[in-house]
């Protein structure tokens, strides 16, 4: 029993370095699109794989723990605040739907987590400059992240797939 709390803690940690690894080389990637702070969100690949293969505490978990661990990595202070609340947003959004929505893939799950993520940063930044014209910035963000949160989704479905053939189940970690 205790060996596999370890294990699952070491799994979970692996994932949370894994989502600040690609978050990182992701701050490096230009988007076609000049949306500033719009990014491809290549990360939640590894949020919304956790929710699933282990549950939406630790996807909670690790997506905070991206952010915060990310912001130390990249000396970025000022868009900690910004990304820690898009991934509590993204991740609380995700958890919910993949618990009580089981008809919705996980591309629709995703898509509900890029809309929530850009909904907690344009929140962050409306309270920050004290404008709530900065909502009207919303609809663009949401248009990028019908693209990237489809890729997310799919690539988080071919994952799942893949460690439900080579490893047990989180649970039973």
């Amino acid at each position: 029993m205790r060996q596999s709390k370890l294990r699952k803690d070491l799994f979970i940690a692996m994932l949370t370095a894994l989502g600040v690894a690609i978050g990182f080389i992701e701050s490096f990637i230009p988007l076609p699109i000049p949306l500033p702070g719009a990014r491809l969100g290549l990360s939640n690949v590894v949020i919304l794989t956790t929710i699933v293969y282990f549950g939406a505490k630790e996807g909670i978990l690790v997506a905070l723990l991206k952010s915060f661990l990310l912001m130390l990595v990249s000396g970025q202070v000022s868009s900690f605040f910004y990304s820690f609340t898009g991934a509590l947003f993204a991740s609380l959004a995700m958890s919910l739907v993949w618990k009580h929505m089981k008809e919705i893939s996980l591309i629709g799950v995703s898509l509900v987590g890029s809309a929530c993520h850009n909904l907690g940063q344009v929140l962050v930044g409306a309270l920050i400059i004290h404008n709530l014209r900065l909502f009207y910035y919303l609809p663009f963000l949401w248009i990028l992240g019908i693209f990237t949160g489809a890729f997310v989704g799919y690539s988080s479905q071919l994952l799942v797939g893949h460690l439900e053939k080579i490893l047990v189940k989180g649970d039973d970690l």
